[in-house]
């Protein structure tokens, strides 16, 4: 009896000494890095290791080997970037740009496509489309409201009745089913400036249903028609009568008439949650926005009906006058001509990368006359510089901001778009932590990780935390930085060393690696 005692504590004492020197294994071991987690908490020295697309542990010194091991020392460690308003979906459907390398080299590590109330009806479809040349990074769809009118009312301008709301009801229930992390609208842009309050309530009421967010370009950045105030209080009032959180996205104040006002919106927006409502909003760090020269000088009602319809209008020389004379005021809520930069036109790319003055005056032409012949032609897509910085900082030091680009995926070299494309999260912390320090550092990375997670319900995203996804970026923030500039955007961002989606290198070492590891993410329904 008494040897089989010994002979259990020496097999005990044995297999102690065994798994005392085990070791665990991880697919990735970053090591030494100064590390965000996330939630604004300052950074922490300590060591990240993945495993199987996960984060399996954080903290100092952590034991075990893994395939692949990092030393950080010197870099900053954070979760990967999610930006929550970009124009990206389309081109990452492409066989050319489905890499994403653009996102990747700002930290992107997923992004929200169908933003402004503009999305494909089949989810099921695009996301086939995403995956079918492989993604660079995570998507995760909304559905778009003036998309949803679009099916079910066309281009008319008149109220919907209750049987539309009904269709466009279902199909926006289709989408929620389908796993879309939010309910988009852009009531500014045809057609859903065709729209009233009313039918954004009732919709949302179905996004309720799923808790995911209204995000809205609203009804007016400036004074076109009820005032940026009121827009935004619109965003309040689809929040209150349906429950949904309302997100007033790529937040500006557009135009010297309203500079100033992003005062009195912070008051409100503050006042609403204060109510007990769920209002955010998100924004890029840059004085211009981007748009189309249709949405930015003509009336609304000349486009109703569509491309067609307008362009008789056009042709008409009374209705011509009308259009022309409401031109004029929209041309100086822009701030002028010498403030509208062209930046893609394929009918005549020679405009491209010029400003409307400028080319106006090489024609000998009023900008408007100009304009008129463009938009005879088509819609020439804008830059406009329209925005204070002052203004840009007051909504970026709101808890409640989170950070977008509202950028896009285009052909290399092709047009002369925005430069936010390509760099709005670098400059973001270049430009307003590192030089201007309108905002700190880990307030920074929360607007650009945790915030968009909490405000789109993205449970696993976001946050270093062990068992959550592995999207993490380490950057060198001496040299992270923006490239583009509004004259030759086409230039990736720096900065970025190390990018992993899903637990699997994008960019190591500071070059990309040519591995496509995004998925689509659905939201589980009813979780």
């Amino acid at each position: 009896a008494m040897n089989r005692w010994l002979v259990a504590i020496v097999a005990l004492l044995l297999g102690f000494a065994t798994s005392l020197g085990a070791q665990e294994s991880y697919d990735v071991i970053i090591r030494n890095g100064k590390v965000f987690d996330g939630t604004g908490n300052p950074w922490f020295l300590a060591d990240l290791a993945f495993q199987d697309g996960k984060i399996a542990a954080i903290g100092p010194h952590l034991s075990g080997t893994a395939d692949t091991e990092i030393d950080a020392e010197g870099l900053w460690v954070a979760p990967g970037f999610i930006d929550t308003h970009t124009h990206a979906g389309g081109g990452l459907t492409t066989a050319e740009l489905s890499h994403a390398r653009p996102l990747l080299a700002q930290g992107q590590t997923m992004i929200l496509a169908n933003p402004d109330g503009r999305s494909p009806l089949d989810l099921a479809a695009q996301r086939e489309a995403l995956l079918k040349d492989g993604l660079g990074v995570n998507v995760g769809q909304m559905v778009g409201h003036g998309s949803l009118r679009q099916a079910v009312i066309g281009m008319e301008d008149r109220l919907a009745t209750d049987a539309d709301l009904e269709e466009m009801k279902r199909l926006l229930r289709a989408g929620m089913e389908e796993g879309a992390w939010g309910f988009s609208a852009g009531p500014f842009y045809t057609p859903g400036s065709y729209s009233d309050t009313r039918e954004h309530v009732e919709l949302a009421k179905v996004a309720a249903e799923f808790d995911v967010p209204y995000q809205s370009h609203v009804r007016d950045e400036a004074d076109y028609s009820v005032g940026v105030i009121e827009a935004v209080e619109e965003i309040i009032t689809v929040s209150r009568e349906s429950g949904v959180p309302g997100v007033f996205t790529h937040a500006k104040v557009l135009g010297p008439n309203v500079w100033g006002f992003s005062q009195a919106i912070v008051h409100r927006i503050q006042r609403a949650r204060g109510e007990g409502l769920e209002i955010y909003a998100d924004q890029y760090p840059w004085p211009a926005s981007a748009t189309g020269l249709s949405a930015a000088l003509l009336p609304r009602w000349s486009q109703v009906g569509g491309g067609d319809s307008l362009r008789a209008r056009l042709n008409d020389p009374p209705t011509l006058a009308r259009i022309r004379a409401e031109m004029v005021e929209n041309l100086a809520r822009r701030g002028g001509a010498d403030r509208i930069q062209f930046r893609r036109f394929v009918q005549d790319p020679s405009i491209e990368g010029r400003l409307l003055s400028d080319v106006a005056q090489e024609r000998g032409v009023d900008p408007l006359d100009l304009s008129i012949e463009l938009l005879m032609l088509g819609s020439p897509a804008i830059v406009s510089f329209n925005m204070h910085e002052k203004d840009i900082e007051t909504f970026m030091a709101q808890p409640w901001t989170m950070t977008s680009s509202d950028g896009d995926l285009t052909t290399w070299m092709e047009g002369v778009p925005h430069p936010r494309s390509y760099g709005s999260f670098p400059r973001k912390i270049r430009e307003y932590v590192m030089e201007r320090g309108v905002i700190t550092l880990p307030f920074a990375i929360r607007s650009m990780t945790s915030l968009p997670a909490q405000v789109y319900r993205i449970r696993d995203r976001g946050l270093l935390r062990e068992g959550l996804a592995a999207d993490v970026v380490v950057f060198d923030l001496e040299n992270l930085r923006e490239k583009g500039t509004f004259t030759e955007p086409h230039q990736l961002a720096e900065g970025m060393i190390h990018v992993f989606v899903n637990g699997q290198a994008a960019i190591l070492d500071g070059e990309f690696t040519g591995v496509l590891a995004g998925e689509v993410l659905r939201k589980k329904v009813g979780g």
